[in-house]
């Protein structure tokens, strides 16, 4: 039976995909449960980080589960609401105020891939491969899904893994801006951990507000007024007052998210 699970460890939520024996291929009720998951993390105020993985050591996630094409994407009516699906999900990740972080281990292909590129950070074990091949399909990236992709590394990029149709390594992938950072398979989980865990230690409202600052930024548009003074609301927070005297006393802060 195909699932998304979630588990809440202190601070930090981790969502497995979890399709077996077909290295966690995305079904329709696997994109459901992603971003029902999404919106239970975002709502939930104890959680200072998120990380996306795959069950296993074989696959972050091998792309949609081709076998449910035939029947459940058949007609436009069905593929319009096949992939409304696909973007709930997708934009619940983009939008999840905590920090996300995608520990990639195998296979992260096609909606794999979609998936990691909306995560905040993408933490790959060196034997990883990266793609989405539908080319030889004979089916086109459905343009909400490219989005992410396309802001993430560039059309360049993007051109190269749908025209050609080529499944990158992991140094390629970290060479094109796909991936944060490339590790060795046995240390790929601690380091995927590790960052969460440094997510964590820094002060959560600042964490969120700087994913807000960077979308906004994104968009060209020059901030107004309103906008710039919003950019110093953590004056009026405990954690600031809290990061200041902690440093002054040379000690941990502890940051409650106030």
């Amino acid at each position: 039976m195909s699932t998304v699970d979630l588990d809440i460890n202190g601070e930090i939520a981790t969502l497995t995909l979890d399709n077996p024996g077909k290295l966690n291929a995305i079904d329709l009720g696997m994109w459901q449960q992603l971003a029902e998951n999404m919106a239970k993390i975002t709502g939930d105020r104890s959680i200072r980080c998120v990380v996306m993985r795959g069950a296993g050591h074989e696959a972050f996630a091998a792309g949609g589960d081709l076998e449910e094409f035939v029947t459940g994407r058949a007609t436009l009516d069905q593929a319009l609401h096949y992939h409304g699906q696909v973007a709930a999900a997708l934009n619940a990740i983009a939008d999840c105020p905590h920090p996300t972080v995608a520990l990639i281990q195998g296979a992260c292909i096609g909606g794999g891939l979609e998936i990691a590129g909306v995560c905040d950070l993408r933490i790959s074990g060196e034997s990883a491969r990266f793609g989405a091949p539908i080319n030889k399909l004979g089916f086109s990236m459905y343009p909400g899904e490219m989005e992410g992709l396309l802001k993430l590394a560039g059309p360049a990029v993007i051109k190269e893994i749908l025209l050609e149709g080529r499944i990158l390594t992991a140094t390629e992938a970290y060479e094109k801006g796909l991936v944060s950072r490339v590790v060795p398979d046995a240390q790929c989980v601690d380091e995927a951990y590790a960052t969460a865990r440094r997510i964590c230690a820094g002060a959560p409202l600042v964490a969120s507000w700087h994913k807000q600052l960077i979308r906004r930024l994104q968009s060209g548009r020059p901030l107004n007024d309103e906008e710039k003074a919003a950019s110093f609301a953590f004056l009026d927070t405990e954690d600031y007052k809290e990061g200041l005297a902690a440093f002054l006393a040379k000690r941990k802060p502890v940051f409650k998210g106030c």
